[in-house]
Order: structure tokens, then C-alpha cells, then sequence
């Protein structure tokens, strides 16, 4: 089978060459091979200005990133043996870190398939597609994850705005078996309970590491765990011998979660839930004269969009600040962000003017990102997102 070439302008192949698997719509020749003569999701060969094959990608004409390449090879477009040889190899490498069928089983390109998510808890997975063209294979998709985890359910999430994007509908259907409304996660020791209704998956695999590296630090203290969800970082505390946990965050239904997890792990007497903005939060305690041992700030995304670094930057400054205010003489601060706009740097630069501006040390302990359910392409800085310190407050 011979696939349609997608040529690129002169000198546009620098950046696939160098790994990368993006084709920005401004890199297509149009002349020579136009866009609208591909549907969205279709495939096509990839080609240099002079016709050489670089690859296989699927292509969306709708899209800024026009095409991605799911492989180095001419005429192997994604299908259902692609699909599966990535995903089993995805799995040895879950299966041989973590103990458990508990994490994130496919990372997009970071797994080599471009606009696939797939979430793993035990025996029920949550799948996220957010390209067309592995929308164009959904129902491959489900044949090899039910041909290699042989799962009891999988369920769609597609509701993300990233689908926007791409001109795909938001929807969320069952598409085999049976989903519960409840997941079940374990987790650095710790049992949770998860809403499938909840936040992108239900829950956020990626700190998994992270709050493994808190645990050493809150044994026997007072935490603040800020912009909580259901619980992930504030009952691990507790589960590591916190004296107390306070966690904050702005929506009842999540705190009704970090309740429940907390019973559910024998610690519903030292987690306490309060319902706030965090930043309301955060100024009423320091005004009040509450201090902690330890404070956990992993807020959303502060920052979106490139135009939004501004002021996101000093939404992140002006967190850790207030978090710092909180903190007794050399206590614990955990400062995370998920945001891609906000780098390594720029978030310890955050905490380092949130120091100095209260006149306190600073002494960065650990610092951390994803884990490795959630593998890096180091051609494509995007995936590289999550970053985290954990530093002592003098």
C-alpha cells in the first residue's frame, strides 16, 4: 500500500530528523501537496522538500500541528499490530517499576502514540484521545487493550478541551465492560478511592514519586496540603505519621473524597477538610496565626498559554510567599507545578523571591518530576511538564 506523501518546505526537516515527531501546518509545501486533500486523521508518508521519505504520520488539516509520526518507516501507518506492539512494550516497563496494575499505561508520545492516554487501576481502565487521528483507530485501540490487559471495563473520558483543537466532539461513554463510578487506587502503600466523574482520569498518577520523597519529611508534624483534590499528597501525609493534616481545596465534592480516603486508610482522625479559595485560605490562616510543619502546594496549571506566563508567574510567587509566611522555623515546604510554561528554573526562582522577600533561608532537599509511567521524548520538550522541590524554610 503506497500512502499519500505530505512534502515539507525547504529546510523543515531539521527538526524530525532530530527526533521529533511534530509537523507544524506552516512546514507543509501546500503547493506541492496541499492539506485539504487529507481528512482528518488520515494517513500519510512524510517528505523532505526533495520527495525523501522521512516517516509515517497521521495528518489533520484542521490542526497547528498538522501531522504526527507514529513511525520511521515508509507505508506503516497506525493500526491495530502498531498499536499493540507499543502498548505491550509500555507495559513491560509498568510492570517491572511498579507493584501493582496501578498507573499510567500509556503516555502519548512519550510511548509513541501521539493523542493516547490510558489509565490503569487494576482492572479497569480510563482511555483519553485527543488527536484525530487515534480517534480514527478507536476501536483498534480497544481491541489491543482488551487483547493484552484483557480489562473488566474501559471507559472514555474524551471531554478535554484539548479536543477543541483537533475539531473532535467531548463525550464519555463505557467502551467495553463495566465501569464503576468509584476506582479503586493503591498507591505508595495507601488505598484511595477515586471519582471516574473526577478530574482528567480520576486521578493524578504523575506525583507518584514525589509524594513517596514527602513522606520522610511530614512524619510527626503539622501539614497544610493546598489545592488538595481527594487527597493524594494530604492522606499519604498522614499515612506517613503526620501529627495533622489540614487540606484545602475549593470544591465540597473533592473534600467529601479526602474524607472518605482518609477513613479508608484509619486516618479520618487527623485529616481535616476546609472548604476555600486557597489563596483565601492561605491569607485568613496567616492571620489567624496558624503555623505548620509542612506545607504542600501543587496547584492546577497556573499558567496555559505562553500569554498567560505573566501572570502566572506571579500566581506561583505569590503562593509559595504565603505558603512560607505559614511555616514554622525550618519547616517543610513541597512546591510542584504542572504547568510546561513554567520551567525548572522558573519555579525554583519563584520560591527563591518568596524567601528573600520574607527574609528566610532557603535550602533545597530534593527535587523531582514525573514518574516513569509518564516517560519523557527528549525531542519534545512538552512532555517534560511536571516538575518539584522539596526544600526546608529557615
Amino acid at each position: 500500500m503506497s500512502l499519500p506523501p505530505l512534502r515539507l518546505r525547504k529546510n523543515e526537516d531539521r527538526r524530525l530528523r532530530a527526533g521529533h515527531l511534530w509537523v507544524f501546518s506552516n512546514e507543509v509545501d501546500v503547493a506541492a501537496t496541499p492539506l485539504t486533500a487529507f481528512e482528518p486523521g488520515a494517513s500519510a508518508e512524510v517528505q523532505d522538500a526533495r520527495g525523501a521519505p522521512l516517516g509515517t504520520a497521521f495528518v489533520n488539516p484542521h490542526s497547528l500541528i498538522a501531522a504526527r509520526l507514529v513511525s520511521r518507516q515508509r507505508n506503516r501507518p497506525l493500526d491495530g499490530d502498531l498499536l499493540r506492539r507499543r502498548i505491550t512494550r509500555a507495559l513491560a516497563l509498568r510492570e517491572a517499576v511498579f507493584p501493582g496494575p496501578f498507573y499510567r499505561l500509556v503516555f502519548g508520545e512519550g510511548d509513541g502514540l501521539p493523542g493516547l492516554v490510558v489509565d490503569r487501576f487494576g482492572p479497569h481502565l480510563v482511555v483519553q484521545i485527543t488527536t484525530a487521528g487515534m480517534e480514527r483507530v478507536l476501536d483498534e485501540v480497544i481491541g489491543a487493550l482488551r487483547e493484552i490487559i484483557n480489562p473488566a471495563g474501559i471507559l472514555l473520558r474524551n471531554d478535554t478541551s484539548g479536543r477543541a483543537l483537533e475539531g473532535l466532539e467531548s463525550y464519555v461513554r463505557t467502551a467495553w465492560g463495566e465501569v464503576p463510578d468509584t476506582l479503586r487506587v493503591e498507591e505508595n502503600g495507601v488505598t484511595f478511592d477515586a471519582p471516574v466523574a473526577g478530574q482528567k482520569t480520576g486521578w493524578f498518577y504523575d506525583h507518584r514519586m514525589n509524594r513517596a520523597r514527602m513522606a520522610g519529611y511530614v512524619r510527626g508534624r503539622r501539614v497544610l496540603d493546598v489545592f488538595s483534590y481527594v487527597g493524594g499528597w494530604g492522606v499519604q501525609a498522614a499515612a506517613a505519621g503526620a501529627s495533622e493534616v489540614v487540606c484545602v481545596d475549593a470544591s465540597a465534592p473533592a473534600l467529601e473524597w479526602v474524607a472518605r480516603n482518609a477513613a479508608l486508610n484509619g486516618a479520618e482522625d487527623r485529616v481535616r477538610a476546609v472548604r476555600a479559595d486557597a489563596f483565601d485560605a492561605l491569607g485568613r490562616m496567616a492571620a489567624d496565626g496558624e503555623r505548620f510543619g509542612a506545607v504542600i502546594l501543587d496547584p492546577p496549571a497556573f499558567i496555559k498559554r505562553r500569554k498567560d506566563a505573566k501572570a502566572g508567574e506571579e500566581a506561583y510567587r505569590r503562593a509559595n510567599t504565603m505558603a512560607m509566611e505559614l511555616l514554622e522555623p525550618d519547616g517543610i515546604l513541597v512546591s510542584a507545578s504542572c504547568s510546561y510554561h513554567l520551567h525548572r528554573d522558573g519555579l525554583l526562582d519563584a520560591m527563591l523571591r518568596a524567601s528573600r522577600r520574607l527574609g528566610r533561608d532557603l535550602q533545597v532537599l530534593e527535587e523531582g518530576h514525573q514518574g516513569p509511567d509518564h516517560p519523557i521524548h527528549p525531542a519534545i520538550p512538552e512532555t517534560a511538564y511536571l516538575k518539584s522541590f522539596i526544600a526546608r524554610v529557615g
